[in-house]
């Protein structure tokens, strides 16, 4: 294969079915690249000394992957090297244990792909009009990421 026919793109799903992490990792995968990152955030089963029984997304999903997209761009800018590049995020409920997202990115050499993919998590959490609803045994709490950009606004 040339590495023409090869070329970089960028795969961005919102989906309320479970998210598979071989599905996104293979998505990445070159043969031009020796790296593929991944991160996998999965609902932990507690916040701040409560019992979560589960979380639940809500998005704007255009405005969401548009953002997200935008991401990616910034992505190729910043690393050049960078092949392909796979952000999923789960909607609706993602049960204990379960992923709510996976980023994966593939580059040349494992640098550019593991900080891409701190950079892609973390924008996203700052950026991306994703919205998370945490369920307790007794009670829920909408939570909006620290990091987003419209939390600190009004502060």
């Amino acid at each position: 294969m040339e590495e023409s026919e090869d070329v970089p793109k960028d795969f961005v799903k919102l989906k309320c079915e479970r998210l598979s992490v071989d599905e996104v990792s293979e998505l990445v995968v070159s043969p031009y690249c020796g790296a593929v990152s991944l991160f996998i955030g999965t609902t932990r089963n507690n916040f701040e000394g409560k019992k979560v029984i589960q979380l639940e997304y809500e998005a704007y999903s255009s405005m969401a992957e548009t953002e997200i997209k935008k991401i990616c761009r910034n992505v190729r800018q910043k690393w050049p090297s960078i092949k392909h590049i796979a952000v999923h995020h789960r909607l609706g409920v993602v049960p204990i244990t379960e992923a709510s997202v996976i980023i994966a990115v593939s580059s040349p050499h494992r640098t550019e792909s593991l900080e891409a993919v701190m950079y892609c998590i973390n924008t996203l959490k700052a950026s991306v009009p994703i919205w998370k609803k945490e369920i307790y045994e007794d009670e829920y709490s909408w939570k909006e990421n620290k990091e987003c950009f419209w939390a600190n606004s009004e502060k």
